[in-house]
């Protein structure tokens, strides 16, 4: 079932209902892989996204704005509201991804047709979060793929927000202390470990989290990956162009020590984004309390599995193991149809 109804009104205008549709609110970063994911929502025909809110990470807020528009503009859905947020972590400096990303954070492609910002709605993220969860009380799935700054500030701003939603899927955190920011830090939390901290001990809604350790070792075929761009569409052209800076990253980090991503294909943001759409995706995982720590001189921002209990915490989350790959290719195809 695809999740829509089509009619023709009495004017004979077709009109679309979305029955049982799944109402998304999406919290990005917007870099590369931010893009894939929502490209991937905006493609899923059981999905309505009410809102994306954006938030420093890949690139400055500035940019990040102005990158979720200019997806949006590709796939046509300007309709969406995008909401500006956080600029900064809670503590400490910001810390950018443009080495991989690029300095705007898609590509730094010269001829993209980006939107203004008066496209952006003036109201912040923050506020939106809020309002967007009490106008659909335990029906929205909230969606967060960058640090989780504006997450936290949202719990602060009300503490009842958590109940509000219906469930959380992040997209960041390690499950085996191996970080791709520093020795220890995936790279969401560490750009705000007092963010992921508050998020993680304050969010008690069902909650999912895709690792990065989780993401590498469920990567694509690069041979899957050179075949999804080279369709001939307009989103599939898109996504060749600000995908050119990082795949020249990549290359060059191939054969490095450490650097086991790049033995495949490994689309971050798409995997919580497809946990979330489908159910059946997720096909194994851990079920436990999570952490994070602050303090630690190597271990900042890493994210802690209480195993042993010894957090005497109620809430519990699930951290994704294993997944069906094959559903996520599907999706990604149709991203870019």
């Amino acid at each position: 079932m695809s999740g829509r109804w089509v009619f023709s009104d009495i004017r004979g205008e077709g009109q679309e209902i979305r029955a049982m549709a799944k109402k998304l609110l999406v919290d990005v970063d917007c870099g590369v892989d931010d893009a894939q994911a929502l490209m991937l929502a905006l493609a899923a025909p059981n999905v309505e996204v009410l809102g994306i809110t954006c938030c420093h990470g890949n690139s400055t807020i500035e940019n990040v704005c102005r990158n979720v528009l200019c997806v949006l503009k590709c796939c046509n859905r300007l309709e969406i509201p995008v909401f500006c947020g956080a600029s900064r972590p809670l503590l400490g400096k910001n810390i950018h991804a443009s080495e991989y990303h690029g300095v705007d954070g898609l590509g730094d492609v010269p001829d993209l047709d980006f939107p203004g910002v008066e496209a952006l709605s003036k109201e912040h993220a923050v506020l939106a979060m809020l309002r967007i969860a009490s106008e659909h009380p335990g029906q929205v799935t909230l969606v967060a793929t960058g640090p989780l700054t504006n997450l936290a500030l949202a719990l602060n701003m009300d503490p009842t927000f958590p109940q509000k939603i219906k469930s959380l899927f992040i997209m960041g955190g390690n499950m085996e202390s191996r970080g791709n920011l520093t020795a220890c830090g995936e790279f969401n939390f560490a750009c705000d470990p007092e963010a992921a901290y508050i998020v993680l001990n304050g969010f008690d809604c069902p909650t999912q989290i895709s690792t990065w350790e989780f993401t590498y070792k469920n990567m694509l075929p690069w041979t899957f990956y050179n075949e999804w761009l080279s369709k001939n569409t307009q989103k599939a052209n898109f996504m060749r162009k600000i995908s050119a800076h990082s795949d020249a990253y990549t290359e060059r980090c191939t054969g490095k020590s450490g650097q086991v991503w790049t033995e495949g294909f490994v689309p971050c943001d798409s995997y919580a984004m497809a946990a979330a759409i489908d159910e059946s995706f997720v096909t194994d995982f851990i079920h436990c309390a999570v952490s994070v720590e602050l303090n630690g001189t190597l271990t900042r921002g890493m994210m802690i599995l209480d195993l042993q209990e010894t957090l005497k915490k109620k809430h519990k989350v699930f951290i994704m193991t294993k997944c069906d790959t094959e559903k996520l290719k599907c999706l990604l195809k149709e991203a870019l149809k």
